[in-house]
């Protein structure tokens, strides 16, 4: 099998463990959260119905009915009777969930009821925002030779551009490409689906989203009745993975730039090559040092000895 299949095979092989531990995550938050929101449910219609039944209603009692249904409100369950019609804690959404979490991205919109959720979460947290970076990591190193390392190249060899030339005019037709693709067109799909979002709406999702800011503010396929929810949720999750890794990519083009550019140097900050050490597969680069130092012969002269201090 030649490298490049087993590099693939390898990557291919790590984004299906990342879907399934996804997967896994989702369905523990389900099975341990859905019973719980579904009691809470459960009393809060109760608790309006008590509160409709009264016939006077005094402000310390209107004051504990607005306490509950703000606090139940806070976990993502309503009162209204067209808010309700969806669980947060269907496989779709406690996907979702699981992805927001470990994206570090977290809306905030849905959180974990019980203290065994909580706990749960600090645990799949803490394995999972490390293994998603690795994951990016994995993925944004093979796009590198596709996307930065081959048209800088073209660039270079076949326009005839000195590299900082170069490397200017990469990195400012990925950017357009990277705001065409992953901000400006995504904010208008997101103003069509979503209905009460402009433009300027799904743009700002988008920016928020994929900088890993995540004010929660503006969440998708949170509608009441929403066709196709589940399909939706889902594509949005594919879309913050993506756009994750191309911003990771973006981020570490800029940094190549800025070494060119000598803006590294001049603020005294590791360059590019000193980070990217990964272009070669470390198993192959440690056997060819293995075969380097068994082929070469031994050189009396450069073996350390105790007088060879005293020079």
């Amino acid at each position: 099998m030649s490298p490049l299949i087993r590099t693939c095979v390898l990557v291919a092989g790590i984004v299906i463990f990342y879907i399934a531990y996804l997967l896994l995550g989702a369905l523990v938050f389900s099975y341990i959260e859905g019973p719980v929101e579904e009691t809470l449910r459960t009393d809060l219609t109760s608790l309006k119905q008590q509160f409709l039944n009264q016939s006077c209603i005094n402000a310390s009692q209107l004051d504990v009915f607005l306490e509950r249904v703000l606090k139940a409100n806070k976990y993502g369950v309503s009162v209204l009777r067209n808010g309700s019609g969806h669980s947060n804690w269907d496989l779709a959404s406690s996907l979702f969930f699981a992805n927001t979490l470990v994206t570090t991205v977290g809306y905030g919109h849905t959180t974990p009821l019980s203290d065994v959720g909580k706990a749960f979460s600090i645990i799949y947290a803490l394995l999972g925002v490390p293994f998603t970076m690795m994951v990016l990591a994995a993925c944004v190193h093979r796009l590198m030779h596709v996307l930065t390392y081959g048209p800088l190249k073209v660039l270079q060899d076949h326009a005839g551009l000195q590299p900082r030339l170069a490397s200017t005019v990469h990195f400012g037709l990925l950017l357009i490409l990277v705001v065409l693709s992953f901000f400006a067109v995504p904010a208008l799909v997101f103003s069509t689906i979503e209905g009460n979002w402009s433009f300027l709406d799904g743009f700002y999702f988008c920016f928020i989203s994929l900088c890993t800011i995540g004010l929660g503010d503006f969440v998708p396929a949170e509608q009441p009745r929403q066709e196709y929810r589940a399909l939706y949720k889902i594509a949005v999750m594919v879309y913050l993975f993506v756009g994750l890794m191309v911003m990771f990519l973006v981020l570490r083009t800029f940094h190549r730039l800025a070494d060119v550019h000598g803006l590294t140097a001049f603020f005294h900050l590791p360059s590019y090559d000193d980070l990217a050490e990964d272009r070669e597969p470390i198993v192959e680069k440690a056997e060819k040092e293995d075969t380097r130092e068994t082929t070469k012969p031994l050189d009396p002269s450069s073996q350390v000895s105790y007088n060879s201090f005293g020079r």
